[in-house]
């Protein structure tokens, strides 16, 4: 934990967004050097002009590859483009244009040049297919131009294909491999035209009017809930305010500040600047104000995160919250199918297995990344799908989809909905749930790594496990692959009656990241964390 962790950003903490800028124009990635080259993790392409990640030349060969890409699937309708508040944003958006039109590509940008959140843009492409007439001139899909909660001098880059969600490996791959390929030939495949035939649309508008077929506001309007919002400078700063007009709610914009800076910020807890609303660092400012509100609620810069925030409680662990929400919708959900299932990822609490039980709902446990949750999502089947990192989506009231990309704004509407129809706020609603289930102590760490170990850990098969016991308990699970899907994992989770972890490679760093859980208490769970590493370090010899 740094030192100034929760404290507020100085002046020395701040970036250069000139040098910013001038260095995504002007630094050439190499694609012989493997930090310059373009990767897509689970969220796109992400990194900094700074560190000749992240620059013109890596956004002029992504587009190009994904212009192929889109002609090779046959995909011909519209493609919608948005970006969040993040400085390389903006520019990313202009040189994506130039590449877009000079392929003939039909492009959509917002209606009123606002910033656009993943999930108003994930609802814009499942709104285009959705609707016969619109489906006949052309599936379309769309990018996503945002790092997500990174710090100020990060870019990000995501494409979301006709199903709305984040792209899948197979696509991902093909699209970086291609892109990689434009690099080192210098980018003569790259087609630019100036961006002259653009068309708009109203994101906002269409995005706020739909909540009402997922949002119980009369509910909400009618309990007099009071709830703050702060948008961390992020791309929901205006679809707040539109929220507040549009259904009356007693509702409080706290924080309008845009500053790609975000110079108003408390420092995370490595003292780096990050909009990550389920972080008690990040949102100390936020927290200090929890006694105002009801609910109050935080979303990192594209929006796809939640934080909650209670009067009661504080800022709700994320897994916390998660519970509570499946607990409710699933009570409240009359249109969704009898047999859609609860979706999360197998790092996620298994606080979420025990509710699931006691509703009496399949669960559906899958690898890290949202992306999983889309066929489900879409044909109802999964009613809820939802991430440890405070990411998820649900369906509509009639049990339709919604969005297959996270959508922090909705998470935190229904926060209000719960606090409205149950008379309780979240924080009480999980304190029973403990009652109920027992009291899980949860945690992340990071362990060292060398590359050849983070290789051989993303390739790990279960069977591997030799050992028998964790933290005192028989071992009852050694998966690789995630029950719900079969799909590989990309590392372990062991698993016993009352506790468990999994361990993943990082995508960036040295290290293997360590999610452990204990219903035993903090005692039993530091004792699982560190018997997880030496049986990783066993398993892989």
């Amino acid at each position: 934990m740094h030192e100034r962790a929760g404290t507020p950003a100085t002046e020395s903490d701040l970036i250069d967004v000139e040098a910013l800028v001038r260095a995504y124009y002007e630094r050439r990635p190499d694609a012989s050097v493997p930090g310059q080259r373009v990767a897509f993790g689970t969220s796109g392409h992400r990194g900094s002009s700074l560190a000749t990640a992240f620059n013109e030349g890596h956004i002029l060969a992504i587009t190009q590859a994904i212009c192929e890409y889109r002609a090779g699937q046959g995909i011909t309708g519209p493609l919608f483009i948005g970006s969040d508040t993040h400085a390389l944003s903006a520019p990313a958006q202009t040189t994506a244009l130039d590449v877009l039109v000079a392929n003939g590509v039909r492009v959509l940008v917002d209606e009123f040049d606002d910033y656009v959140p993943t999930p108003a843009l994930s609802h814009a492409i499942l709104s285009w297919n959705n609707d016969p007439e619109r489906r006949a001139e052309g599936e379309a899909d769309g990018i996503v131009i945002t790092p997500s909660h990174n710090p100020p001098q990060d870019g990000g880059f995501k494409y979301n294909p006709p199903h709305g969600g984040p792209a899948d490996s197979e696509a991902t791959s093909w699209i970086a491999n291609r892109a990689n390929e434009l690099i080192a030939d210098g980018l003569k495949g790259v087609n630019q035209a100036e961006p002259s035939a653009v068309e708009t649309y109203d994101f906002r508008g269409r995005y706020v009017e739909d909540l009402a077929n997922i949002i119980d506001f009369d509910a909400i309007r009618r309990a007099g809930i009071r709830i703050g919002a702060d948008p961390l400078g992020g791309a929901s700063v205006s679809y707040w305010a539109a929220i507040r007009d549009r259904y009356e709610l007693d509702l409080t914009v706290v924080n309008e500040r845009v500053d790609p800076r975000w110079s108003f910020m408390t420092l995370d807890w490595d003292g780096k600047i990050r909009m990550d609303p389920s972080s008690a660092n990040a949102m100390a400012s936020v927290v200090a104000r929890a006694g105002e509100f009801d609910i109050l609620t935080g979303n990192d810069a594209d929006a796809d995160r939640h934080g909650i925030v209670t009067p009661d409680g504080g800022l709700m662990n994320p897994n916390h919250y998660l519970a509570v929400a499946i607990e409710y919708l699933f009570g409240h959900r009359e249109g969704w199918r009898k047999d859609a299932s609860i979706g999360k990822t197998l790092v996620s609490s298994s606080m979420i297995d025990r509710v699931a039980a006691g509703l009496g709902r399949h669960l559906w446990e899958v690898p890290v990344g949202f992306k999983w949750f889309v066929p489900g999502l879409i044909d109802g089947s999964v009613g809820f799908g939802g991430e440890e990192s405070a990411g998820a989506s649900f369906l509509r009231f009639d049990g339709s989809v919604w969005t297959t990309d996270k959508d922090g704004i909705l998470l935190c509407l229904l926060a209000a909905e719960i606090r409205a129809v149950t008379g309780e706020s979240p924080s009480k609603l999980y304190a029973d749930l403990v009652e109920r289930y027992g009291d899980p102590a949860y945690e992340r760490t990071d362990a060292p790594a060398t590359p050849a170990q983070k290789q051989a850990l993303g390739r790990l098969d279960g069977d591997a496990v030799r050992a028998t016991e964790l933290a005192g308990e028989e071992i009852t699970a050694k998966l690789s692959h995630a029950p719900g899907n079969g799909a590989a994992v990309g590392g372990l989770k062991v698993a016993t009656e009352h506790a468990w972890f999994a361990a993943r490679p990082s995508g960036t760093e040295d290290v293997y990241k360590i999610y452990a859980e204990s219903f035993r208490g903090p005692e039993h769970l530091a004792q699982v964390q560190a018997e997880a590493q030496r049986i990783v370090t066993d398993a892989l010899g």
